[in-house]
């Protein structure tokens, strides 16, 4: 379900909108003003089918959870009463999905299981090898151990070699050097778009 629509903070022109996945997990989608101008090419800017590539940084597609098989088909069905081609159920063995086609064509992926994996046979010795993921490597992703450093962090200094937000130089700097709780006063917004009296 949706569950939030408003205008983007600090965004002028912007549209920000939640889904709800469960009662603690919402996907967020962002339409900035623009956007529209930008061509989406298949294999480039998305991969167009589940099985497709696209280019790094850009989203192969997306899968939601619903909570079980009822749900799915109803969503599968409600999806093609709107004219909307959905593929599946399909099993996977984790789980049972349907795939869609977005309104750009990105691939959507609605998926439902009863049972949490299980790493000791969705993890493939194989494949991590294949990766150069060593066994101890692969004992911490999967079981990683909780922070207990210190807290806050401060901003560690620019390194071109890590992945960086795309702003202009001198602004990205800036946002490197301006504390967390000035950061947070700056950027907060606290209300939400429509007020109510109780």
């Amino acid at each position: 379900p949706l569950v939030a629509l408003y205008d983007m903070h600090g965004v002028p022109g912007a549209w920000h909108a939640f889904v709800r996945l469960d009662d603690l997990t919402y996907l967020a989608f962002a339409q900035v003003p623009g956007v529209e101008h930008v061509p989406s090419t298949v294999g480039l800017t998305h991969a167009g089918t589940g099985a497709g590539f696209s280019a790094p940084g850009t989203m192969q597609h997306v899968a939601f959870r619903v909570a079980d098989e009822d749900e799915l088909l109803a969503l599968r069905d409600r999806l093609r009463s709107n004219g909307i081609v959905v593929m599946g159920p399909i099993d996977h063995g984790m789980c049972l999905s349907i795939y869609f086609a977005g309104p750009d064509q990105m691939t959507l992926e609605v998926a439902t299981s009863g049972a949490a994996l299980d790493p000791a046979q969705w993890i493939d010795p194989a494949v991590l090898a294949k990766a150069g993921i060593s066994p101890q490597e692969a004992a911490r992703f999967t079981a990683p151990a909780p922070y207990q450093g210190p807290s806050p962090v401060p901003q560690p200094q620019y390194d071109a070699a890590k992945p960086h937000m795309v702003y202009p130089p001198e602004i990205y700097q800036q946002i490197l050097a301006t504390p967390d709780e000035v950061m947070t006063a700056r950027f907060s917004y606290t209300q939400p778009p429509v007020t109510t009296e109780h």
